[in-house]
């Protein structure tokens, strides 16, 4: 029996809040093209920077940044990677499946930039999620692509999903009878990510390829009367046949931390667009990862948010908070 629900949450945020001063934003960005054609080797290109904004009038500062471009074959393997910085060891990712083994990979083979929590690792580090929403354009671009019509609809159904998230709980409406996804995911138009009033808001963006796919990272963190304030947003974004960009996934995070251990003292999950009813009620349990240490968030956060509790583009948004300590490590002394 299906769950009657709300709809699923259709708000994308119209524009990146202020930056404040005195505060310190990341902004990342994994765009997804396929410049050979639907069904080729999936290029991503990466980008990240953190950007200090002064508190009294002085010009905002670039405190760090990175660039990314990997090559992905069908079985999402790694057939070219090169990056700016390029640290020594990335070349031994070649040929690594971007999935959970991944992640494993980057922590072997980059150790430092896992420690140091820098630009480049959010991007490697995305790189599992990327490639696997990746594949949610095609769905957009049938009509436009016949072979891939054809493919769709010969396809065998999907494999069980049964409780593998909160979306996917038993007797979600996104599931058949037989376990497998009900393909009318919810998606909301949106404007541009970055505000047009402000051109240092975000990183140098480019022209996306289209078809295509974005995920988009923004990370505020500052002084908030001696604790950590955390504004961050997630965002999976894909473009239609028309050129109308779409939100595919989207959270936003509100947080305090504190700003002498790290701990994570706060945390609100606002859903923003989400593909099914079910998908927010995985929000709430974000308040679970209250007392955690910052840059344990990667880990922790899927140890405690598993299955019918957690949200997958819920964790992607939470697990990125291991790096605020690296940008409060920027910011001015607390005033006293």
């Amino acid at each position: 029996m299906s769950l009657s629900l709300s709809p699923p949450p259709s708000n994308p945020v119209p524009a990146p809040p202020p930056r404040r001063p005195g505060s310190v934003r990341r902004t990342s960005t994994v765009l997804m093209s396929w410049p050979d054609g639907l069904g080729t080797d999936l290029h991503l290109e990466g980008r990240a920077r953190d950007l200090l904004t002064p508190i009294d009038d002085g010009e905002p500062s670039v405190v760090s940044r990175a660039d990314l471009h990997v090559v992905t074959g069908r079985e999402r393997d790694i057939l070219r990677i090169e990056a700016d910085p390029a640290p020594a060891g990335l070349e031994r990712l070649l040929g690594s499946r971007a999935g959970g083994n991944l992640r494993k990979a980057i922590a072997a083979e980059l150790p430092e930039e896992a420690a140091n929590g820098t630009p480049l690792h959010l991007l490697l580090d995305d790189l599992a999620g990327s490639t696997l929403i990746s594949g949610f354009v095609f769905v957009r671009w049938l009509d436009h692509v016949p072979e891939w019509r054809e493919r769709f609809t010969k396809a065998p159904p999907s494999r069980k999903m049964v409780d593998i998230c909160s979306g996917f709980q038993s007797g979600s409406n996104a599931l058949r009878a037989d376990g497998s996804i009900v393909f009318n995911q919810n998606v909301a138009y949106t404007g541009p990510l970055a505000d047009p009033t402000d051109p240092l808001g975000w990183h140098e963006l480019g022209e996306p390829s289209v078809p295509g796919m974005r995920r988009a990272r923004r990370i505020d963190v500052w002084d908030d009367a001696g604790a950590l304030g955390i504004d961050a947003m997630f965002r999976d974004s894909a473009w239609d046949p028309d050129g109308r960009e779409i939100v595919v996934h989207e959270y936003q995070l509100l947080a305090q931390a504190d700003r002498t251990s790290g701990v994570l003292l706060s945390v609100t999950a606002e859903p923003r667009v989400l593909p099914y009813a079910e998908c927010p009620g995985a929000a709430p349990n974000a308040q679970w990862m209250a007392g955690t240490e910052l840059r344990a968030m990667r880990t922790e956060v899927l140890a405690r948010l598993q299955k019918a509790d957690c949200c997958t583009h819920l964790n992607d948004a939470l697990r990125s908070l291991a790096e605020v300590p690296v940008l409060a490590a920027a910011l001015p002394a607390p005033s006293r």
